[in-house]
C-alpha cells in the first residue's frame, strides 16, 4: 500500500488485477451516449467512433485501469494507445478536424510531442496520479494533441507527413531512451508498488522506456512507410498509363 490515490484506484496484486473494473458512472454515460451517437453520423465515420469507443472501455473500464496504477509500463502502453491508437480513430471518426485548428502540421509535431513528454516529467507525472482533475487534464490533452496531429497528417503532402512521421519516431524514441537510460527510478507513485509483480521500480521503468523506445517508435516508422509505398504505387500507376 502506498500514499498515492490514482483515478484508477489503488495498485493491485497480481492475484486479483483481472477483478478490478472499473464501473465509474461518468465513464459508463459517456460510452453509452457515443454507441447511441454513432448512429447518427455519416455511415463513413461510425466504425471509427466504434472502435475508439473499444479502445476507450479497454484503457478505462477494463482491468488494465487498474494495472496502470501498479506498473509504470502499463501506464506508458496506456499513453501509447491514447497517441498512436485511439487519436487517429478520433481523427478518422471528425473528417474536418484537422481544417478547423489552426498552426501547420510541423507546429503540431512539435506540440503533441511537448504534451507527450511534458506528462513523463515525474512532477507532472505525480501530479496526475494524485488528482482525478488533472489525471483527466493528462488523458485529455495527450489524446486531443494527437488527434489533431493526426488530422493535420491526413491533409498533408506525402512527403512533409514522412517527414513529421519520422520527426514524431526520433521524438518518442528520444524520450524511451532518456527513460531507459535514467539510472535510478524517477516515477515515486510505482516505488512501492512493482515488487508484488517481481520488479524493482527501475526494471520497471526500463521495460516502460523501451516500449517507448522500439514499439512505441516503430509506430510512426511503420506508417511512415506505408505512405511511401502508396505514394510509389500512385506515380508507377500514373507512368503507365498511355
Amino acid at each position: 500500500m502506498n500514499g498515492w490515490a490514482p483515478y484508477c484506484g489503488i495498485a493491485p496484486l497480481p492475484d486479483d488485477w483481472l477483478m478490478r473494473w472499473n464501473f465509474d458512472p461518468w465513464l459508463l454515460a459517456v460510452l453509452a451516449l457515443t454507441l447511441a451517437f454513432s448512429g447518427r453520423i455519416p455511415t463513413g465515420s461510425r466504425p471509427a467512433i466504434r472502435y475508439a469507443a473499444a479502445v476507450f472501455a479497454f484503457l478505462f473500464i477494463s482491468p488494465f485501469c487498474a494495472l496502470s496504477s501498479a506498473l509504470f509500463m502499463a501506464r506508458v502502453v496506456h499513453h501509447v494507445l491514447l497517441a498512436t491508437v485511439l487519436a487517429p480513430l478520433l481523427a478518422a471518426a471528425i473528417p474536418r478536424l484537422g481544417q478547423r485548428i489552426p498552426l501547420t502540421l510541423t507546429v503540431w509535431t512539435a506540440l503533441q510531442a511537448l504534451v507527450f513528454w511534458a506528462w513523463h516529467a515525474p512532477p507532472f507525472y505525480e501530479a496526475a496520479l494524485s488528482s482525478d482533475a488533472v489525471f483527466w487534464l493528462m488523458q485529455f490533452s495527450v489524446t486531443l494533441s494527437a488527434a489533431i496531429w493526426w488530422a493535420k497528417l491526413k491533409q498533408a503532402p506525402t512527403a512533409a507527413a514522412v517527414a513529421a512521421l519520422l520527426g514524431a519516431m526520433v521524438l518518442m524514441g528520444i524520450l524511451g531512451a532518456l527513460i531507459t537510460f535514467a539510472g535510478r527510478p524517477l516515477y515515486a507513485p510505482h516505488w512501492l508498488t512493482t515488487q508484488p509483480w517481481g520488479l524493482t521500480p527501475l526494471q520497471d521503468q526500463q521495460i516502460a522506456g523501451i516500449i517507448m523506445w522500439a514499439p512505441a517508435s516503430a509506430i510512426y516508422l511503420l506508417t511512415a512507410m506505408v505512405l511511401l509505398y502508396r505514394w510509389m504505387g500512385r506515380d508507377e500507376a500514373m507512368a503507365a498509363r498511355p
